[in-house]
């Protein structure tokens, strides 16, 4: 993949996890899968502690991403309550309820991945300054 490819794809993966994180998403990480598989370059996984929030977190990814003109082109799960997986071509949203997370435990399945440090982005709308 070049460099310019993987920016792209990274800064996809960082709006998907600051999404999240503004709308109080717990645990959100980023992993850098594209050595370890070929169904994405990065997966996005957070949690929320209860079906309500699982499903709202992953309707606000959609509507940002839908905005700013990254359509979502597969959800599975949303008629679930723990796992919801969003897939973004090249990211992959793993959005979990807290229990289905320590369940299947994806980061210790994809430990050998390297984890991306990232600094939330502001969402407007979300996470604004109150001024």
């Amino acid at each position: 993949m070049a460099e310019k490819d993987r920016e792209t794809i990274l800064k996809k993966a960082v709006k998907i996890a600051s999404i999240l994180e503004a709308k109080k998403a717990h645990d959100v990480k980023i992993l850098y899968v594209h050595d370890r598989t070929i169904i994405a370059d990065y997966f996005v996984i957070a949690h929320g502690t209860s079906s309500t929030q699982v499903k709202a977190l992953c309707d606000e990814v959609e509507f940002r991403m839908n905005e700013g003109g990254v359509p979502c082109t597969s959800i599975q799960g949303r008629d679930g309550t723990n796992w919801i997986v969003m897939d973004y071509d090249d990211v992959l949203v793993h959005v979990f309820h807290r229990d289905a997370r320590n369940y299947y435990n994806l980061e210790k399945l994809w430990a050998d991945a390297e984890q991306v440090e990232f600094t939330p982005e502001p969402i407007e709308g979300i996470n604004a300054e109150k001024k």
